[in-house]
């Protein structure tokens, strides 16, 4: 093998140094700037309606209340909350009054996800209120609790 001369040897440090001074043989450049953008979309247009559902044990009689449990379906795509519920009763025979219960709907601020069903959103208590006058007229008779949310 050969010797390099000492010419040839500093030709090829020379060379060397300035191969890596310029990046490798690759170079570079580029373009600074400064920017500013957005981005918008338009959010769901919430406060879908929920189904609400009063879930009770028949059987009741003058002087007795049962539990009741409030629930909410949501079929909308958004979730919703379901705040403070009403709740009134109605029955299926004219001579049973619906002023002879009363009836309570307990809630706070129920979240309902979108799609849920039986979601609880509340409690209350149903009672058959005894007058002391002929209830007969509730014998079989059908009671209804109304629910809605305000």
């Amino acid at each position: 093998m050969r010797k390099l001369s000492k010419k040839s040897r500093v030709t090829a440090a020379v060379a060397g140094v300035a191969l890596v001074a310029v990046g490798g043989g690759a170079a570079y450049a580029y373009w600074t700037t400064t920017g500013s953008g957005s981005g918008a979309a338009t959010n769901s247009a919430g406060g879908g309606t929920v189904t609400l559902h009063a879930t009770f044990a028949g059987g009741l009689a003058p002087g007795n209340s049962v539990p009741v449990s409030y629930t909410a379906d949501n079929s909308t795509t958004s979730s919703t909350v379901v705040g403070a519920l009403s709740a009134n009763v109605t029955t299926n025979v004219a001579g049973c009054l619906p002023a002879w219960f009363e009836v309570t709907a307990v809630t706070s601020n129920s979240p309902v996800a979108a799609g849920a069903t039986g979601t609880s959103v509340g409690s209350g208590v149903l009672k058959f209120n005894d007058n002391a006058v002929n209830q007969d007229a509730c014998k079989s008779a059908i009671v209804t609790v109304n629910v809605g949310s305000l």
